[in-house]
């Protein structure tokens, strides 16, 4: 890993850097905490400067620093160059004005802006707005730095993920580094194909690639401390968590992520109680078939669909009751049958009943909550680990996640409490939460 060094370069001195120089000024910016607060300094020191070169460079540092609102109406005010338009486009895009982010970019060409690199900001551009076709368009435009342009071939592979075009994305992030193999983002989205596809093996390989290369490019980091531990490599996951905390020692993230590591170098395999869930769930994935049941109750439980002894964990007393021709003697051959596996009816039911009440618009609470529930699970923003666990108990919609309980999710391997705090937390956000037991 590189050391970590205060930026040389400054907005401030002199001419403008160029714009790579600044993209790359930006990374040593992020690499570390201080300098962030650092950097911090020096744009507000010049915040009251009105020559136009510095309303330019305090724009530029502003969008570096996460300020966006504050950028815009800064570059606003700046003399026209191509500088002053590509960073009010950065600005726009973050905060979800694609159209206006579009004619910006359109603006800088008329400043002698770099043709490809705008026409490939454009396709991010669409592509965060999620209007795939306009970006698949700019960048066909492109395609004779096919074989040419590492970036060219990194924005073609975001597109294809961004598509669900797996095999073609990891294509052109292996075409990117044939060309630059430093390339770090096509690096990080090929390791995080290969993670999230099974091959731990390939990922650990290309976050090493990026580790060693710095500055500190923390997801990489965080990413590959969880496969590390997720094979048992419980030092090796902490070194790469230590390398971050030095860089970033607020960093929540990480310092959640250390104690999840330390309190997995204190786990153990309890075999016995594995083998007692295990007998668990071959009990409740017994057939209510294999039981002596009247024909009117088993006749009853066929047209209810409820096939298995663990189906009658999911339904109350009074839902039995109430279906047609389903009595008290009924009723009391299931209890004789749950009582002597040690179960009882409704065990598995939600605590939480959610009420019907009408809002003031007439829309009930379930109504206004569909829309989230609707939404992908991926939109929780969630870390890797997390996601690793939703991919592995194919949850793909916020209410596939509120679906499941806590025990559900803490039985994937290696998600622990930690990442059980950040589900819980990220759709506490939105009014939800996870299933409960009774």
């Amino acid at each position: 890993m590189e050391a970590t060094t205060r930026p040389e370069m400054s907005l401030f001195g002199g001419e403008l850097p160029s714009l790579k120089e600044i993209k790359r000024f930006s990374e040593l910016v992020h690499s570390s905490e201080s300098n962030t607060i650092a950097f911090g300094e020096q744009v507000e020191a010049n915040m009251s400067r009105t020559s136009p070169k510095t309303r330019v460079a305090v724009g530029i540092g502003l969008y570096i620093l996460g300020r966006n609102e504050e950028a815009v109406q800064k570059l606003g005010k700046a003399k026209d160059c191509k500088e002053k338009f590509i960073y009010l486009a950065y600005a726009l895009r973050r905060m979800g004005k694609f159209d206006e982010a579009i004619e910006n970019l359109q603006k800088s060409l008329g400043h002698e802006a770099d043709a490809l690199s705008t026409a490939l900001e454009m396709a991010v551009t669409y592509r965060y707005a999620k209007d795939f076709g306009a970006a698949q368009k700019v960048l066909k435009g492109c395609a004779n730095f096919a074989n040419v342009s590492a970036d060219y071939h990194y924005h073609l592979g975001r597109l294809q993920e961004a598509q669900g075009l797996y095999e073609e994305a990891v294509d052109n992030y292996k075409a990117a580094l044939d060309l630059s193999p430093a390339h770090q983002k096509a690096l990080f989205h090929l390791a995080y194909r290969c993670d999230l596809s099974g091959d731990e093996e390939a990922a650990i390989d290309y976050y090493e690639q990026i580790a060693s290369t710095g500055p500190v490019y923390v997801s990489a980091l965080l990413n590959l401390a969880v496969l590390f531990e997720d094979s048992d490599q419980l030092e090796r996951a902490s070194q790469c968590v230590e390398i971050v905390l030095e860089s970033h020692p607020n960093h929540q993230r990480a310092i959640l992520f250390e104690k999840d590591i330390e309190s997995s170098k204190t786990m153990f395999y309890d075999e016995e109680k594995e083998k007692k869930k295990s007998r668990k769930n071959q009990i409740l994935e017994t057939p209510i078939s294999d039981f002596e049941l009247s024909v009117r109750s088993r006749n009853c439980l066929k047209k209810m669909r409820i096939d298995t002894l663990g189906d009658l964990l999911n339904i109350s007393e009074v839902e039995l009751l109430s279906y047609k021709n389903f009595g008290e003697t009924s009723l009391r051959e299931i209890k004789v049958i749950l009582e002597s596996k040690g179960l009882q009816l409704g065990m598995a039911l939600e605590e939480k009943q959610f009420a019907a009440g009408e809002g003031p618009d007439g829309a009930s609470d379930a109504d206004e909550d569909e829309g989230f529930l609707n939404k992908p699970a991926e939109d929780l923003q969630l870390s890797v680990r997390s996601r690793k666990c939703l991919e592995k108990l194919e949850i793909r919609t916020i209410g596939d996640l509120t679906r499941k309980t806590d025990a559900e999710l803490l039985g994937c391997k290696n998600f622990g409490v930690t990442s059980l705090n950040e589900i819980r937390k990220a759709i506490g956000n939105i009014g939800l939460s996870l299933r409960s037991l009774d």
